[in-house]
């Protein structure tokens, strides 16, 4: 199973800003918890660095959270998606170039989320679907040490949305993997003499892409007032 540890992320006076997606995902984290008391207790846990190194896979996510002298092991899950939403998914990434590019620069537009959900395909998560187990006595499902968790990991998709795509069975690898399948060309007896595509265009349209990507995402990383 492919799976991407996430550093400790150190602590934070507040969430920041941040986007409409991870807020979208946050809204989620308020759905699941059993009230404000909890929902306060795990932000706080959060914004303290108490969460560890995240590990995300498909289908889920591992991390230890300390309390005081505790530690607990949480562990998160999301439904990954079925083969046909999966296949449904990078059809609609591949169906306009630029989508990819946004992707890979750390973007989710909303134009592309609604023509997801428009197929069928649940990508951003609702507050039912976040499950979680703890090594901690608590009774409440999630506790606050995986409101934790997944406070964080809204964080982590604020920043790159291939954490929320890696929840739902896609990580970032099997997305480019699946795309080059799909745009591959069709063997040499299905095209025209005069055909010009092949498979060096489709992955040099790729390689672009992830290129301009990276440097749009160093510009963002420069202090405001070098630009």
């Amino acid at each position: 199973m492919n799976a991407t540890t996430h550093p400790r992320l150190p602590a934070r006076r507040g969430g920041g800003a941040g986007t409409w997606w991870s807020k979208a995902v946050l809204r989620a984290v308020e759905e699941a918890a059993f009230g404000e008391k909890e929902l306060r207790a795990g932000r706080a846990l959060a914004r303290s660095g108490a969460v560890g190194s995240i590990t995300v896979e498909e289908g889920g996510a591992v991390a230890a959270v300390t309390e005081g002298q505790d530690a607990f092991t949480v562990e998160v899950t999301l439904p990954a998606l079925d083969e046909s939403d999966a296949a449904a998914f990078t059809e609609l990434v591949a169906a306009e170039s630029g989508r990819i590019g946004a992707l890979l620069a750390g973007q989710l537009p909303h134009s592309f989320v609604e023509a997801v959900e428009e197929a069928g395909v649940e990508l951003l998560p609702y507050g039912g679907e976040l499950g979680s187990a703890c090594s901690c006595d608590s009774w409440l499902d999630p506790c606050p040490h995986a409101l934790a968790v997944w406070t964080q990991l809204a964080w982590l998709i604020q920043a790159d949305p291939f954490v929320l795509t890696h929840l739902r069975g896609l990580s970032r690898d099997r997305v480019l993997r699946d795309l080059h399948h799909l745009t591959r060309p069709r063997p040499p007896d299905a095209g025209l003499p005069g055909d010009s595509a092949g498979p060096a265009d489709d992955l040099d349209d790729l390689a672009v892409a992830e290129d301009a990507a990276a440097r749009a995402a160093r510009l963002l990383e420069q202090p405001s007032d070098t630009w």
